[in-house]
């Protein structure tokens, strides 16, 4: 924790504007405009049933990065090339609750962009993924203190930049019952030696993490609460060699208990593959909405 700097866990959204709403396959799509520590705006999407409803399972989406930078919580709406579908009507069908908050340089937050914001951030003595998981933390807060939300059934997912926050916020915030991750988890000191790293951007270089812990051992923090992986070994990002290493950090700390399910497809690249989509709505509902 230490090495991502006084901004994280963080202090919480200062406040929460709903700009709107809207229907959604018969439950309630909500445009929320957060404020983070710092005054910045932080736009989001809500779903989430209908009044009169029974409280729901919830679940934090983390939207990926790609190099798209127009695409931020549009995503959990519209999708993106490299999955199946929209992750939003699965979750409703599913009765999920769901907030996707986007994250800094993309979409209505694209300026600054990745590399002004990463710099300004580290020559303030924090990475910029710091702040993303600071306002995932957030979004946590959100979820837990909403009327219509099962605060002891709260889960994670993402896909490629996503995955990565999906399963370190599962690691430092307890009140995740679930984390499903898809298309990034390999052990980055091997991604490293093999030269395979400079695909991933500029947003998650954490200063002094390779000395202090592995790819699995952050992930490992997780148990003995679920956790679900999803990786295919021609993904540039998921090398067979890295994810060997970090999933058997991961399964020794699951050794002592805990659910824990790897989906590895030896011929995907980096994409969620047919048979990944209908895994991951299995263990939500299994871990969420059971």
């Amino acid at each position: 924790m230490a090495l991502l700097g006084p901004g994280c866990p963080g202090a919480g959204f200062a406040g929460v504007e709903r700009l709107g709403h809207s229907g959604y396959h018969g439950w309630v799509l909500e445009d929320l405009l957060f404020r983070n520590a710092g005054g910045e705006a932080v736009p989001a999407f809500f779903l989430r049933p209908p009044e009169g409803h029974a409280p729901v399972p919830a679940a934090i989406y983390a939207h990926a990065h790609g190099n798209r930078y127009h695409i931020g919580r549009d995503e959990l709406l519209n999708g993106r090339p490299a999955l199946q579908s929209p992750y939003a009507p699965d979750l409703v069908a599913a009765g999920i609750a769901t907030l996707c908050i986007e994250m800094p340089c993309f979409g209505a937050r694209a300026e600054p962009g990745e590399s002004a914001r990463v710099k300004a951030a580290l020559w303030q003595g924090e990475p910029l993924f710091a702040q993303m998981l600071a306002e995932q933390v957030a979004g946590v807060d959100f979820l837990t203190a909403h009327p219509m939300v099962r605060g002891d059934r709260i889960g994670t997912l993402g896909f490629s930049m996503g995955s990565t926050l999906a399963f370190w916020l599962a690691a430092l915030e307890p009140r995740i019952r679930a984390c499903s991750a898809l298309c990034s988890f390999a052990d980055l000191a091997t991604l490293v030696e093999r030269g395979a790293h400079d695909g991933h951007g500029h947003y998650m270089t954490v200063p002094g993490l390779l000395s202090v812990a592995r790819t699995g051992q952050i992930a490992g923090l997780i148990a003995p609460r679920a956790l679900q992986i999803g990786v295919g070994l021609q993904d540039w990002s998921t090398p067979e060699a890295a994810v060997a290493v970090a999933r058997n950090d991961l399964e020794a700390a699951y050794s002592r208990g805990g659910r824990l399910v790897m989906h590895v497809d030896p011929d995907a690249g980096h994409e969620e593959t047919t048979a990944m989509r209908a895994a991951v709505l299995k263990f939500l509902a299994e871990e969420l909405a059971a």
